[in-house]
């Protein structure tokens, strides 16, 4: 992967210029890691490459290398799907200007980190119904997840996700690989899952107005039916409307599921519920 820019960098670089520095250490890679490129008056260098300095560069964008210039990472098909920098290092995106992961107060990483948690992954096999960026598909990983199943419908996504550092590759054991990702749409995927084959669930979907078939009673029940008995699902709702029209998606979400037969609880901007009949 090339180096990846954000406004702090080339700011941090035109900096050290000003004040006569020969080397910066920096990131080039949204705080993974660090490393030094050479500065000089109409270019910089990192492994043997000249880069030109960004003119303009942007706030909120991030830009990636193309192998002859430097492009932001933004696509539009159907709608504008971006990634976004944030304070944390770690992305988010957006999709027509919509921030689809939380980052005013914490690092989306960290905020998929306690969600992972809730589930309690550890020697399990998870669904990730709507893959995103990968963070919960990454800290999964992390928590010792036997197997991720994960689909993420839009390719546009798909392609900044193959650009963000911080989203996780393929992994591994046994040469079995632990992550086992498609691009499909979950709501037609989730019928081809066997009967009490995953022990929990992650789902982040978009917003209801965007994709309200990933709210759908009919959707919750194939969640049921694939998880196993005492199984835990988290399911991200936020609170969408609840200000302009006093709309309370969390409770709806928590009714529907109990329909379908998990016992739910409110839980930060989510639900937590957990797979009762069997």
């Amino acid at each position: 992967m090339g180096p990846l820019i954000t406004l702090k960098v080339h700011e941090q670089m035109r900096a050290a210029l000003r004040a006569g520095a020969a080397t910066l250490d920096c990131s080039l890679d949204l705080d993974r890691s660090t490393a030094q490129v050479t500065l000089q008056a109409d270019h910089w260098t990192w492994n043997g490459q000249r880069f030109a300095y960004l003119n303009p560069c942007k706030d909120r964008t991030i830009y990636y290398w193309t192998g002859t210039q430097f492009a932001a990472v933004s696509r539009y098909t159907t709608a504008l799907i971006k990634l976004v920098p944030t304070d944390w290092g770690p992305p988010t995106f957006e999709i027509d200007g919509i921030k689809m992961l939380p980052t005013a107060k914490v690092s989306p990483y960290a905020d998929a980190q306690r969600k992972v948690a809730l589930v309690e992954p550890h020697g399990k096999v998870i669904l990730d119904t709507c893959g995103g960026l990968g963070y919960f598909a990454a800290c999964c990983l992390q928590a010792g997840a036997a197997r991720i199943i994960s689909f993420e419908k839009h390719p546009d996504v798909i392609w900044l996700r193959s650009l963000n550092p911080w989203s996780p590759a393929a992994s591994t054991s046994g040469g079995e690989p632990r992550l086992s990702f498609t691009q499909a749409d979950v709501t037609e995927q989730v019928s081809q899952l066997a009967t009490a084959s995953v022990d929990a669930v992650l789902h982040d979907p978009p917003r209801f107005g965007i994709a309200g078939e990933l709210y759908a009673q009919t959707f919750y029940e194939q969640l049921a039916r694939v998880i196993r008995r005492n199984g835990r699902l988290f399911h991200y709702t936020g609170t969408p409307n609840k200000l302009t029209s006093g709309r309370d998606v969390p409770g709806e979400v928590s009714r529907r599921l109990q329909q379908a037969g998990f016992s739910t609880r409110l839980d930060g901007d989510g639900v937590l519920a957990v797979r009762q009949r069997s």
